[in-house]
């Protein structure tokens, strides 16, 4: 499940959906009780969770539910000064020279943190997480064709 959030939130990231009233009742009674001051933008379901874009204290996050209603996973997009220290020193020792950030997030599920970024230069395409709040392992790698 988590990783399918975790693709969901690469691919669909930038896309809001706009609220209606068939958003799943046992999703939205969970959202509102996890997230009382926040205020819906949109979700996007799918077959087995749906994805609830909201604005919470200025942030836009993202919360991805089972059909039951449990939270499974809360991300937001997060600028390279909101990673640990130690992430941000080794990602740029990895990929010094002609590379950019094309995504970049956080993603709490069952009371840890992990983070996510897509590095790319014109050739080849590397996702990496974080383990821990020390070092990066390679999540997928792909070469652009």
């Amino acid at each position: 499940m988590l990783i399918m959030a975790l693709f969901l939130t690469v691919g669909l990231s930038s896309s809001f959906a706009t609220p209606s009233d068939d958003l799943n009742e046992i999703v939205k009674t969970s959202f509102r009780k996890d997230f009382k001051k926040a205020e819906l933008i949109g979700y996007e379901t799918g077959k087995q969770y749906t994805k609830v874009t909201f604005r919470m204290d200025e942030m836009v996050l993202f919360a991805f539910y089972a059909e039951n209603g449990d939270l499974l996973a809360v991300t937001r997009n997060i600028r390279t000064t909101q990673l640990p220290i130690q992430l941000l020193l080794d990602m740029k020792k990895r990929f010094n020279g002609d590379y950019w950030i094309t995504d970049l997030f956080e993603i709490t599920s069952e009371g840890q943190n992990n983070y996510y970024v897509t590095v790319e230069n014109e050739s080849t395409k590397t996702t990496m997480r974080s383990s821990g709040a020390n070092s990066w392992e390679i999540y997928e790698k792909t070469n652009k064709k």
